[in-house]
């Protein structure tokens, strides 16, 4: 992608999406991170899918913890989300962004859950506002070791070439990556903390696309709140299998936001 001369991301176009009138709640999650080891979040998320009120679900990132090519999808665990997914993409339209973990999700795995793909970033033009939805990594520009990480996992040469290895070495690959991600956090954290969405460069996407609000997840620091001259609305993180449980839904309705609790 373009960067000005200081290294901030040029706002790369996006796609706007136009709700249909049909659509009177839209619910947002992300990082979801599903994996084997987090069982009842993997079962609140299938209830939530199942029984949500919602029109339409947005999926901005890391629905899952880490997927390292669409031939992941026959593996036991994965083809098991896949079919949750693909019940709730048959109730309602299901879009799903990639994030930082699941970067590979390709045509193969979107068509068998039946989600349409949701290019990041998006605008959604939804009762009467429009709303730039990213999943937020981006424009953490604090973290250059990350960002200096995505722009080599994000070329396609890196990714031919990892995707030319079989998957058992990818995913013990994976596991080792998600490792060193660990430690980075922690580091980031007795350091100064999480990095978050730059203000600056936010406020110069959400000029560029026109948009007054903005959606991300990325930084699992749920919160709303002005922000880059409009309203930013950060998603939570999902984890109700360790710790402090924590998993939220985001709903935008005709008369504004809320935040639904899931357990």
């Amino acid at each position: 992608m373009a960067s000005d001369v200081l290294g901030k991301p040029a706002f790369p176009g996006a796609r706007t999406l136009t709700a249909p009138p049909s659509w009177r709640c839209i619910d947002f999650i992300s990082d979801i991170h599903l994996h084997e080891g987090l069982p009842h979040t993997t079962a609140a998320l299938q209830r939530h899918l199942s029984t949500t009120a919602a029109d339409a679900i947005f999926v901005l990132g890391d629905l899952f913890e880490a997927w390292v090519g669409d031939d992941m999808r026959t593996e036991p665990f994965e083809a098991d989300c896949l079919h949750m997914l693909r019940q709730a993409a048959q109730a309602r339209p299901l879009f799903i962004m990639a994030g930082n973990r699941d970067f590979l999700l390709g045509e193969a795995f979107m068509s068998d859950c039946g989600a349409t793909a949701l290019p990041d970033p998006t605008v959604l033009l939804a009762f009467g506002q429009r709303a730039l939805l990213v999943h937020g990594d981006e424009l953490c520009l604090a973290d250059t070791g990350y960002l200096r990480f995505r722009a080599q996992v994000r070329q396609a040469a890196w990714q031919h070439a990892f995707l030319a290895h079989p998957l058992a070495a990818r995913l013990a690959q994976a596991r080792q990556m998600r490792a060193a991600s660990q430690q980075h956090q922690q580091a980031q954290a007795a350091a100064a903390g999480y990095a978050d969405v730059d203000e600056d460069c936010a406020r110069d996407w959400m000029q560029a696309a026109q948009a007054e609000l903005l959606i991300h997840g990325h930084t699992h620091r749920p919160a709303s709140e002005a922000f880059g001259g409009g309203t930013r609305h950060v998603l939570s993180d999902w984890d109700l299998d360790h710790g402090q449980p924590r998993a939220q839904v985001l709903r935008w309705q005709a008369d504004g936001f809320s935040r639904v609790e899931v357990r």
